[in-house]
């Protein structure tokens, strides 16, 4: 049953210049600060909001909902007002609606409200982790997609080195597996990932890899082979049907026991192979329902399995979450996506700013800069700085701003002067993981 929203405040803002933040749900949910009387980004589809949006709430068309985090500005000179969780297990839906000139606040949990500014909520929120600095990256996706080889990595690999690049990890990004879920079981691309690796390692790099761990296909082995291990979203629908992957997707129920003991195998054999840089996609699903079997809470059940993940890998291993709640996974991840994917196109296909595009990366890229040092390294996505790439030279500028963590995600070869000598003095040039200066964007 969907929780009531209660009024927690009401007061007078100047219509013409009040603005009002919202936080997204996840690492793709757009987020930004709006006008008090425009309408912000909404789902596109239903089935968007199961995959790309807080899957339970529904934000109001014509009013402003933040997850965990609303901070209004009253447009009269006077003090913002923050209305943020309490903590990363307690994140309610906070939503503000414009009535005439007046402004009121509900929420669907507890609220804590703050007069300070965001950075200073965030530090206590944070309460005193602090980041360590993010090594720099090739990932082979915004050029591959699904599609890549071994031979792919094997040739970007030597550019990377015959080009001197300033390059720390060399990450196989989604392809490599048979079905997302059968992590055990290469495609028919790749005939051993750990002779991948071997080869990334003794080329001077590190050995880096994407997965979603609580992520299975339908049609995948470890979904035909084990249902009862198997939750769909909280409507009951099918998780995502993305133009990518296809309909049929459910999450892992991370708190049967069985499925511990399969993600500490799937994460143990891809640490004896080499890999310690991780990229842990498509997170929010561990966050989808809990569990229907012992009544785990969703955000209890959520970072029980990152810890488990990093439990296996180890300390030293570094961690990127993708596709995370956000507020929920502070404290557990070293570097965070903090945007929608980019893409060699500025536009979403569908208008979709959830989608991938130039354009919902860099909303929420430069909105959730505030996060940047204080709960993580940010990561705004890629730099795709081809010459088939829409407006490289705008979204090569927004990583340089914006972007702590720095990965390169072309086939080196297709870069000209212009490509080649951004990608090397962006990589050269990473930020430390301390604060960036921006309060709100």
């Amino acid at each position: 049953m969907p929780v009531a929203f209660e009024i927690i405040d009401e007061f007078p803002v100047d219509p013409a210049t009040a603005q009002v933040y919202e936080e997204g749900w996840q690492s793709w949910s757009p987020t930004s600060t709006y006008p008090v009387t425009k309408r912000p980004p909404r789902p596109a589809a239903t089935w968007r909001r199961r995959g790309n949006y807080r899957p339970e709430s529904a934000a109001p068309a014509d009013g402003f909902q933040g997850e965990g985090l609303l901070v209004i500005d009253p447009g009269d000179g006077g003090p913002s007002r923050l209305y943020g969780a309490p903590d990363p297990l307690t994140v309610p839906s906070i939503r503000a609606t414009l009535v005439g000139d007046r402004l009121a606040v509900a929420a669907d949990g507890p609220v804590t409200t703050h007069t300070g500014t965001v950075a200073e909520w965030a530090d206590g929120f944070a309460g005193g982790h602090r980041p360590r600095r993010a090594p720099t990256a090739w990932c082979s996706w915004y050029h591959y997609f699904e599609s890549v080889t071994e031979a792919d990595i094997v040739e970007n690999l030597a550019a990377i080195r015959e080009r001197d690049l300033p390059i720390d990890v060399v990450q196989v990004d989604a392809g490599w597996q048979a079905a997302v879920g059968d992590w055990l079981t290469l495609s028919d691309r790749f005939a051993s990932l750990a002779d991948v690796a071997a080869r990334i390692r003794d080329a001077g790099f590190r050995a880096g890899i994407w997965i979603a761990p609580f992520w299975v296909d339908g049609d995948s082995e470890l979904a035909r082979d084990h249902p009862e291990w198997m939750i769909a979203g909280p409507d009951g629908q099918p998780v995502s049907t993305g133009e990518h992957w296809g309909p049929g997707f459910a999450a892992l129920d991370t708190t049967r026991p069985e499925a511990v003991d399969h993600l500490r195998e799937v994460f143990g054999a891809l640490v004896d192979m080499g890999f310690d840089y991780f990229k842990l996609d498509f997170v929010y699903t561990a966050a989808l329902a809990g569990s229907r079997h012992t009544g785990v809470e969703p955000l209890v059940a959520y970072r029980d399995a990152i810890r488990l993940v990093r439990e296996v890998v180890g300390p030293d291993a570094y961690l990127l979450g993708c596709g995370a709640p956000i507020l929920p996974s502070v404290g557990l991840f070293d570097a965070m996506r903090v945007s929608a994917d980019t893409d060699p196109r500025y536009e979403p296909r569908d208008g979709d700013l959830s989608q991938p595009s130039q354009r919902g990366a860099t909303l929420s890229a430069v909105a959730r800069a505030w996060q940047h040092g204080r709960f993580w390294v940010n990561d705004p996505d890629c730099l795709i700085a081809r010459p088939a790439v829409e407006r490289r030279e705008e979204w090569a500028a927004v990583v340089e701003r914006y972007g702590g963590l720095r990965a390169s995600s072309d086939r080196i070869a297709d870069l000209d002067e212009w490509g080649l000598e951004t990608t090397r003095r962006l990589l050269a040039t990473p930020p430390p993981p301390t604060p960036f200066t921006e309060e709100l964007g």
